[in-house]
C-alpha cells in the first residue's frame, strides 16, 4: 500500500520553514528561566512531558532543538508540513492528534515513553479552540506517570498570522522568555470525573504560566 500523497512544495516549503527558524533563532535574545524544574523532572535519567499552547511553539523548536524530543503532530497537511520543519531540528514526531488518529498517537507515544524518550504536546492543537487542553495529555500522563511539565515562550515583539491560534513568530533581534513551571504529576488510574478534573486543573496552570512569562517578556498587545 503506497503511502499518503503530499503537493510537490511541501518539501520546499519545509526547508525554507527550518531556513526562517534558524535565520530568526540566530538573532533572538533568548532568556531561560525555571531550570531547576525542568531538571528535577529529568533527574536520574526520568523523562517528563513538555506541554506548551500550539501559539507559542517556534521559540521552542529553536531552544530545544538537538534534543531528540518526540512532538505529537496532527495528520493533517500542516502536520505534514510542521513534521518536515521539526525533524531538521532534531525532533521525532508521533502522527496524531484529539481530532484524527488521536488514541493511535497517544498510544505511540506511551511505548516512547518506556523507551525513556522526552515527550511534547501542543495540548489545545491542533485546531483549537486556542488555550483549550484536551484530555490526551492528561491520560497520557497518568499512563505513563511522566510528570508534566507546562512550558511557555514569549516575544516582545512578534508577529501574528491569521490562523485560528494567532500562531506567533517572534521578530529578528527581539527578546525572547522561555521558562519552566513546577511539574505536575497526575494520578495513574482516573475515572472520567478525575479526567476532566486534571484536565481543567493542568489547563489553569499552563494558562497561568504563559499570562506570567508573557508579562515577564513585556509581550506586545
Amino acid at each position: 500500500m503506497s503511502g499518503p500523497r503530499y503537493p510537490w512544495w511541501l518539501e520546499p516549503a519545509a526547508a525554507a520553514g527550518a531556513m526562517l527558524v534558524r535565520a530568526l533563532g540566530a538573532t533572538w535574545r533568548v532568556e531561560q528561566s525555571g531550570l531547576a524544574a525542568f531538571d528535577a523532572a529529568i533527574a536520574g535519567g526520568r523523562r517528563c512531558i513538555f506541554a506548551a499552547w500550539h501559539a507559542r511553539l517556534l521559540p521552542l523548536v529553536w531552544t530545544h532543538r538537538g534534543r531528540g524530543i518526540v512532538m505529537l503532530v496532527s495528520r493533517h497537511r500542516d502536520g505534514e508540513l510542521i513534521t518536515r520543519v521539526i525533524e531538521r531540528f532534531g525532533f521525532a514526531t508521533s502522527r496524531g492528534s484529539s481530532t484524527r488518529g488521536g488514541e493511535e498517537g497517544v498510544m505511540d507515544l506511551l511505548r516512547r515513553a518506556e523507551e525513556g524518550r522526552l515527550l511534547g504536546i501542543t495540548p489545545d492543537g491542533p485546531r483549537g479552540p486556542a488555550g483549550r487542553l484536551k484530555p490526551g495529555l492528561i491520560f497520557l500522563a497518568s499512563r505513563s506517570g511522566l510528570p508534566i511539565v507546562p512550558v511557555a515562550a514569549a516575544a516582545r515583539s512578534a508577529w501574528r498570522l491569521r490562523s485560528w491560534d494567532r500562531f506567533r513568530v517572534p521578530r529578528p533581534f527581539t527578546r525572547v522568555v522561555v521558562a519552566y513551571g513546577d511539574p505536575m504529576v497526575v494520578p495513574p488510574g482516573l475515572d472520567d470525573r478525575a479526567l476532566e478534573s486534571w484536565r481543567a486543573r493542568v489547563e489553569t496552570a499552563l494558562e497561568a504560566h504563559t499570562v506570567a512569562v508573557s508579562a515577564r517578556a513585556g509581550e506586545d498587545a
